[in-house]
């Protein structure tokens, strides 16, 4: 299979692109600028400019993976809050522009969205069938987003809504599981809030598996069957480290710290991922307690 990855260079990207070439992929990163890295078989790097003179480079091209968005790990400003969302609006624009070039189009367009498709709720669980919701800024930012990715002139979209995705090194884990390294863990605001988090090698295996099996298309959840609330998040990083859940933050000092971005760790939805179960797809860390294993284990080493 021959598939390019826009936003190849991130967390998920740079993952994704590996695994492909282990099973013998052929990998395009699309990216703004030319990365400074050596070349490896299978592997190869254009830039969105240059696709704009010479969109025949990817001609025949099997898959497009839209991974590209400005992060939201920023004090949301008016002005971050605008590149937030101009972002994945022009990525999803610059593929449907691509793909417009393309005598010989793909067959499948993977396009990353949010879990925040839901909104803000304590209520749940959601899946793929659930309504969505406009609360808040990050779920205005995926209604948006997945009205832009649905003008992709593709035969099969899929929307990949993402969680909270965890790794031991890179992404939000590292920074979640530090008060606990210092003695100082414990849950957020209440702690009632829900976080539908996925492991690292669960999201790429399940982009694998998305692009493998013709079937699936539309809106897909990609976390966890086993979403936690903060607080029993917590617990799980302070029992798989030894160190105690005891010393709560409240509310009010996340919202002096991050701002309007406090939302990230006070209010969350209750995901399940109910189509890619139903198609037989298999999560490595479906549990909370197998994926804290895994994940303090590798810190640790």
């Amino acid at each position: 299979m021959r598939v390019a990855i826009a936003g190849g260079t991130g967390f998920i990207g740079r993952a994704l692109s590996d695994a492909l070439l282990r099973r013998g992929d052929d990998v395009w990163i699309i990216s703004r600028s030319q990365p400074r890295r050596g070349q490896q078989q299978g592997l190869r790097y254009t830039t969105w400019s240059e696709l704009e003179r010479t969109p025949v480079l990817l001609d025949g091209i099997d898959a497009i993976v839209n991974l590209t968005g400005e992060s939201i790990n920023q004090r949301w400003t008016k002005e971050a809050k605008q590149r937030v969302l101009q972002s994945r609006l022009s990525a999803a624009e610059q593929v449907a522009t691509l793909i417009n070039k393309l005598p010989h189009k793909p067959s499948v367009v993977i396009n990353a969205s949010g879990i925040s498709a839901y909104g803000i709720s304590s209520e749940g669980p959601f899946d793929e069938g659930s309504p969505m919701n406009v609360t808040d800024f990050l779920s205005e930012v995926v209604r948006q987003w997945e009205k832009a990715a649905d003008a992709i002139p593709v035969k099969r979209l899929v929307k990949l809504r993402v969680g909270v995705v965890l790794a031991a090194k890179g992404g939000a884990f590292p920074l979640m599981a530090l008060p606990y390294r210092l003695f100082g863990g414990g849950r957020i605001g209440s702690g009632g809030q829900w976080l539908s988090w996925i492991h690292l090698d669960d999201i790429v295996s399940l982009i694998l598996f998305c692009l493998d099996h013709q079937e699936i298309q539309g809106a897909v959840n990609a976390c966890s069957p086993e979403p936690a609330t903060n607080d029993e998040f917590g617990r799980a990083i302070g029992k798989s480290m030894g160190r105690p859940h005891w010393f709560p933050v409240p509310a009010f000092v996340m919202r002096t710290l991050f701002g309007e971005m406090s939302t990230l760790l006070l209010d969350g939805q209750r995901a399940i991922p109910r189509k890619a179960l139903e198609h037989g797809f298999r999560f490595r860390y479906g549990t909370l307690s197998g994926a804290m294993e895994q994940l303090v284990g590798k810190q640790n080493h």
